[in-house]
C-alpha cells in the first residue's frame, strides 16, 4: 500500500553516474539512443559508487553486429576480492538488430562516429545514453563558445533588469 503514494522523482539528473561533457565540447551530437550496458555484480557496484568515466570511451560496430563499449574506465570495487573486474575492458552494449544495422550504416559515412554521453540508472538498471556523432572543428568550437557567452550575458542582464 505505500508504494501507491510514492511520488515519481520528475528530475532529470537523479539516478546519472557520469556524463561525457567533452563528447558535447567536441562533436555534433545528431541523435541520441539508449542502451543497456553487459556488466559483472562488482561493475555494477562500482558505477552505483560513481567510480565510473567515459570520458574516453567509443562505440565499435563489429562485422557480426554487435555493438562494444571501448575505452570507458570502471574502477575495481573497494570491497572486491579476487573475481573483481579489469578495470578497462570492452563492454557488450545491449541494442535491437535494426538500431545496430542503422548505427553501422551511419558510422561508415567520412567523418561520424558513435560516442557515450552519459551513464545513468533506470529502473534499477545502468543505462547508457551514446550519441551519433560528427566533429567539431576549431571555428565551430569558437562560435559554441561565443553562443554561451553572449547567452550568460544577457541571462545576466535580465536578472539585473528584474531585481531593479
Amino acid at each position: 500500500m505505500a508504494g501507491k503514494n510514492r511520488k515519481k522523482k520528475n528530475d532529470p539528473g537523479a539516478g546519472v553516474l557520469a556524463t561525457n561533457r567533452k563528447a558535447l565540447r567536441d562533436f555534433h551530437i545528431l541523435e541520441k539512443i539508449e542502451a543497456g550496458i553487459v556488466l559483472s555484480g562488482t561493475e555494477v557496484k562500482s558505477c552505483k559508487q560513481g567510480l565510473i568515466s567515459v570520458q574516453e570511451g567509443y562505440v565499435h560496430v563489429d562485422d557480426r553486429m554487435e555493438a562494444w563499449l571501448v575505452g570507458c574506465t570502471i574502477q575495481p570495487y573497494d570491497h572486491g576480492n579476487i573475481y573483481n573486474h579489469p578495470s578497462t575492458r570492452e563492454r557488450k552494449l545491449l541494442l535491437h538488430k535494426k538500431e545496430i544495422e542503422r548505427l553501422y550504416g551511419k558510422i561508415r559515412e567520412k567523418g561520424l562516429t558513435i560516442v557515450p554521453l552519459k551513464v545513468y540508472l533506470s529502473k534499477g538498471k545502468v543505462k547508457i545514453r551514446i550519441g551519433l556523432a560528427k566533429g567539431k572543428n576549431v571555428v565551430d568550437k569558437r562560435d559554441t563558445i561565443k553562443k554561451r557567452e553572449s547567452d550568460r550575458d544577457s541571462a545576466r542582464a535580465m536578472c539585473n533588469f528584474n531585481n531593479r
